[in-house]
């Protein structure tokens, strides 16, 4: 079975009010990518957690309901005190339209297996202290309908504050990337993922230099569907290899696959 390499990351984050350093570039890229307008996409998170009064980011992910996050289950296996930013775009500058709502509880995936990342599962729901105020800058996301299946070629952009290059550092702003879907017919073929990816996965990209890196775990990916974007996967993991490896494409896992899941959750609570 191929290696996989999944993406969650840590970096320091200043008090300052109360969670932010000024001093990082802010011309730095997703892998392929460009810095995203401000606030464009409204239902992205940051998720930090605080350690002796010091918050670190981790991971990113999707606010669904107005209470609810979805994240990726590797970023949420540890007991932390975690925190979720929402209407974030620079994360090393307080802007003035953020909110921070800590997490009351963790709902991993029962199925989940970090021993087995290629087994699937990699999703994860956060319930907030108290529900988000929707705003122009914070608004929920659109989920796909149970079971919807993207066709190769569909267009879709990650998007996160993930490494700029394998090995390289955050980026400071939001940024976005093209990443077209890769079918699974395709992307389970010898030479590109194999048997190392499941139908209840989404690969995208692969054939050209954009990719997720380490930081963008649970980051959206954004598809455009009817004029309108709906949040199709969870970001999970790329190639040790490196983040834009040839036939190596982004694993996302696939929420459609998990709707039913989502929603028996959220009911019963």
């Amino acid at each position: 079975m191929l290696r996989i390499l999944l993406l969650s990351v840590l970096a320091t984050l200043a008090l300052a009010e109360p969670r932010y350093l000024k001093d990082i570039a802010i011309e730095e890229r997703v892998v392929g990518g460009e810095i995203a307008k401000p606030h464009s996409w409204p239902w992205q998170i940051s998720l930090q957690y605080s350690d002796l009064g010091t918050y670190y980011y981790y991971c990113s992910g999707t606010l669904i309901r107005p209470g609810w996050v979805m994240v990726a289950a590797h970023c949420v296996e540890a007991l932390r005190k975690w925190t979720v930013a929402l209407g974030d775009h620079d994360i090393y500058t307080h802007e003035g339209p953020e909110q921070y709502i800590s997490v009351s509880e963790v709902f991993i995936h029962p199925n989940w297996n970090p021993n087995n990342v290629a087994f699937g599962y990699d999703i994860a729901l956060l319930r907030l202290s108290i529900d988000a105020t929707l705003s122009s800058y914070v608004q929920v996301a659109t989920l796909p309908s149970s079971g919807e299946i993207l066709p190769y070629g569909h267009t879709c952009y990650i998007t996160g504050w993930g490494y700029t290059e394998t090995g390289g550092s955050l980026s400071a702003q939001l940024k976005q990337a093209y990443m077209p879907v890769v079918d699974y017919e395709t992307c389970s073929q010898k030479d590109w993922w194999g048997s190392s990816v499941k139908e209840t996965m989404i690969c995208a990209g692969g054939t050209t230099s954009m990719s997720a890196c380490h930081g963008d775990s649970g980051s959206p990916l954004n598809c455009l569907f009817n004029g309108k974007y709906v949040v199709h996967g969870v970001t999970s993991f790329v190639s040790p290899e490196g983040c834009n490896t040839y036939k190596k494409p982004t694993g996302f896992t696939r929420v459609s696959a998990y709707i039913n899941w989502i929603n028996q959750i959220i009911s019963e609570k």
